[in-house]
């Protein structure tokens, strides 16, 4: 067994399998990507912060996504992109730097079931309870909402990665471009089975609380719409729940098949490539479905660009 000091100092992260000739391709596409969900997710914020028609409880819990977003690419993708150039023995990592990332992504992971869960209550009160929704959705209930989206998950992360904190290492190297809590623990040679079911429970409940409850929630809107026969009710309800609906998929398949291909080691390649995308797809994604698809943050956004072409134009002139 190597020194456990040395261990506890230094990791190597594998990083991604990139041929030689790809390396620059690749750095320069994965940067654009990044620039891009960032630029998007921030200006979503700041149109929201700065319009007050925007002030509603939808685009409110909205922001939580948008930031979940920046929080959890920012944490991953920069490292990514400097060990793309760097050589694949210079990718090192310390203990408590691998640590903090890993449970930076498991809050990531978790915080974006739990904010789209409150996003699922909140259309739920707008289309089956139109005429309370004012009052329902107080700014004590949104604040409430967004607080149990983000202190459910530090809850249990906070347990999952204490779990494996405990752990002795025997090993060095992490199979994954970054480090997350099953790459973590993985290092261990210790006895790790109430970690695998600690692990297993906390991810069966997520999913399990996360998919029952929007399945509930869009059975008792379309219910709602059925009844009603409403047009209106209709097209405003297939609106709002489509991009809402459409945002949560691509996650959980995102997510599901992560967490299947680290049972499958000989599938590393193929669990790489999956967990880059669940954490760039949705994250640029959000802000272009909830942007085209809400009427007012579309015109804010508009209003916007035009407010600074005509800026422009009149500096221009002058």
């Amino acid at each position: 067994m190597e020194n456990l000091t040395y261990n506890r100092a230094v990791l190597q992260l594998e990083g991604l399998k990139v041929s030689e000739q790809f390396v620059y391709p690749v750095f320069v596409l994965l940067l654009i990507f990044y620039v891009i969900l960032v630029v998007m997710n921030c200006g979503i914020i700041i149109v929201i912060a700065g319009q007050r028609n925007l002030h509603k409880p939808m685009y409110l819990l909205f922001c939580n996504l948008t930031f979940n977003d920046i929080f959890g690419n920012t944490i991953t993708m920069p490292r990514i992109l400097l060990d793309i150039l760097r050589e694949p023995s210079q990718r090192t990592i310390s203990y408590a730097e691998c640590g903090i990332q890993s449970f930076c992504v498991q809050m990531f992971g978790a915080t974006s079931h739990t904010i789209l869960m409150t996003m699922a209550f909140d259309r739920y009160v707008a289309i089956c309870n139109p005429l309370r929704y004012t009052t329902i959705m107080s700014n004590k209930t949104v604040i409430t909402l967004s607080a149990s989206a983000w202190g459910v998950p530090l809850f249990f992360v906070f347990i999952l990665l204490g779990l494996t904190y405990r752990l002795k290492l025997c090993r060095t190297f992490i199979a994954n471009p970054y480090c997350d809590n099953a790459s973590l623990f993985k290092l261990s040679c210790d006895d790790v089975t109430i970690n695998n079911l600690y692990g297993l429970t906390y991810t069966v409940f997520l999913l399990v609380s996360s998919l029952g409850s929007i399945t509930i929630t869009y059975i008792k809107i379309t219910v709602v719409c059925l009844i009603s026969k409403s047009k209106a009710l209709n097209s405003r309800a297939l609106k709002t729940c489509s991009t809402h609906l459409i945002v949560y998929l691509i996650m959980f398949l995102a997510g599901i098949v992560v967490i299947l291909l680290h049972r499958f080691p000989a599938y590393s390649d193929y669990r790489q490539l999956v967990s880059l995308l669940f954490h760039i797809v949705p994250s640029i994604l959000n802000p272009v479905i909830y942007g085209l698809q809400c009427t007012d943050l579309r015109h804010a956004l508009a209003q916007l660009l035009c407010f600074k072409k005509t800026g422009q134009g009149k500096t221009f002139s002058h």
